[in-house]
């Protein structure tokens, strides 16, 4: 989770830049008693600890507002100023719970303004979750809130903390609710809030959810790494199917510029291809590799070489039994032969014919995986060239082992196109 981590770090930086500077700074010594008298021998500890304080020594702050706390018969006054300082040295000494003492104590006596209420409770918030306390952090959060507090990252922070307690439920209902906002606003939802929203989806099990932040994402933020992120987390969905589709997801690393392992992903995805009935989809794989200078290079040019030629041999092998296989489709009492049929026209260059094959395939019934074929229709009205025909096909795809995914991500890519 690493991302996760990223995103808490930013919403405690973001909260300590709301306060003034960096976490420590100090609270409220002035605002809260700038109108209490404060005795000599109450004064003298308690500005040594505020200039502790302004140094950064938050430890050595809280030892000397100890020694104004042993002062007999101190007034209200010095009792607050002595919290207002405390309260400052105890977030940066990473402290909440004497925080939240200290507030009580300043709210208690009328000394805290509603603005500097729900500024205090969001240096509190934050503490808490920057100490993973998370079930504090959202208790404050929520609190804030509740108080008419509207602060963007102190939403940020209640979702994290949602998140880290484990409640999916609310970190997705409320992240999709900023989401809608931030859109209404006319403003792109930001990456952070994406994939808290698409981290809570995954570990739920919430496919709407998920498809929202996976789309968003990619709509708003796409690159090869997205892309990287987003294809690389779905084989580890427990409902998808990564050995029935293997080949799929190379399709779209390849059309998203993730062949990551280079040679080694071209040889695989072309052997895939041509082992599930589209060589033709094969030698084009193997073509790229060489344009690209991937396959051909080296020690390995050689074999890259007689993959290539296997391919070609592949090619004139389905061409000579295309007619066999066609009646042998037709005679078929489903449509699963049309449906592989048709994607190896698509890939072969014959579209038309391919749709029309898995069209008919679908017609035919009592296909093994029907979504996968409407998968593959879309799939040959991309290689047609017919965008719009290939997303209301992938509109259709139903189902829970993959099928859907994949038919989501390639309506997101074909937008690209």
């Amino acid at each position: 989770m690493k991302t996760l981590k990223t995103m808490v770090a930013v919403a405690v930086g973001a909260l300590a830049l709301s306060l003034n500077g960096a976490p420590g700074a100090e609270f409220g010594f002035s605002q809260a008693v700038a109108q209490d008298s404060v005795r000599k021998e109450v004064g003298t500890p308690l500005t040594e600890a505020s200039k502790f304080v302004k140094a950064g020594k938050y430890k050595e702050a809280l030892a000397k507002l100890r020694e104004a706390e042993a002062v007999g018969g101190r007034t209200a006054g010095e009792n607050n100023a002595i919290e207002g300082v405390r309260f400052s040295a105890a977030m940066g000494a990473n402290e909440p719970d004497t925080m939240a003492r200290s507030f009580d104590v300043l709210k208690g006596a009328g000394k805290l303004s509603q603005a500097q209420q729900l500024q205090y409770m969001e240096a509190i918030a934050g503490t808490y979750l920057r100490n993973r306390d998370n079930a504090k952090a959202l208790n404050w959060a929520q609190r804030y809130f509740k108080e008419g507090g509207n602060s963007p990252t102190m939403k940020q922070v209640q979702q994290n903390a949602q998140f880290l307690s484990g409640d999916m439920t609310a970190t997705i209902k409320d992240t999709l609710d900023e989401i809608a906002a931030d859109e209404r606003a006319g403003r792109a939802p930001s990456k952070d809030k994406l994939n808290l929203l698409l981290f809570a989806a995954q570990k739920k099990g919430d496919a709407n959810a998920e498809a929202v932040a996976t789309e968003k994402l990619l709509n708003f933020y796409p690159d090869p790494k997205l892309w990287a992120q987003i294809l690389g987390s779905l084989p580890q969905k427990k409902s998808f199917d990564s050995n029935r589709f293997q080949l799929d997801l190379y399709r779209l690393r390849l059309a998203t510029g993730n062949m990551s392992r280079g040679a080694e992903d071209y040889m695989e995805m072309a052997q895939l291809a041509a082992q599930a009935g589209y060589p033709e989809e094969g030698k084009q794989v193997v073509d790229k590799g060489f344009a690209a200078n991937v396959l051909g290079q080296g020690a390995e040019g050689a074999r890259h070489k007689r993959l290539a030629d296997l391919m070609v041999k592949k090619i004139g092998e389905a061409k000579a039994s295309a007619a066999t296989n066609e009646k042998a489709a037709s005679d078929a009492k489903d449509g699963n032969a049309f449906v592989t049929l048709g994607l190896a026209n698509a890939f072969g260059g014959n579209a038309k014919k391919g749709i029309e094959q898995i069209e008919q395939g679908i017609a035919k019934g009592n296909l093994k995986r029907p979504e996968d074929a409407k998968l593959y229709l879309g799939l040959a009205h991309m290689l047609a060239g017919e965008t719009a025909k290939a997303q209301a096909a992938w509109k259709s795809v139903k189902g829970t082992d993959g099928a859907a995914d994949l038919a989501r991500l390639w309506i997101i890519q074909s937008r690209k196109r």
